[in-house]
């Protein structure tokens, strides 16, 4: 139900809205809008309870500023995207759904 652009930190809200002029105010932060889907990954000992572990590592697909190019890794791990899509995309798919990422 967060707005279009809303900012999170530990997962959380922080009441802020993204704006270009919020992120100028604001330079190097890591942006994660919108919306956040957590992922856990599936392989045991290695992304689930390794030492890659997705989940303990906060690797999410979620949201990014207007201004940010796709495309090229810029995240912390996560895949960005533009909010109206992670938007969409939250809305489409139950938890638990199996994402597989491939190039």
């Amino acid at each position: 139900g967060a707005p279009a652009g809303a900012v999170f930190r530990g997962r959380r809200p922080t009441g802020e809205l993204w704006t270009p002029a919020f992120a100028a105010a604001h330079p190097g932060r890591d942006w994660i809008l919108s919306r956040i889907l957590w992922l856990c990954g599936e392989e045991p000992g290695r992304n689930r309870g390794g030492e890659v572990d997705t989940m303990r590592r906060y690797i999410y697909l979620h949201g990014t500023g207007d201004d940010q190019p796709m495309g090229v890794a810029r995240s912390h791990g996560c895949v960005r995207m533009r909010n109206r899509d992670i938007i969409e995309l939250f809305e489409l798919v139950p938890a638990g759904t199996v994402v597989e990422i491939v190039e």
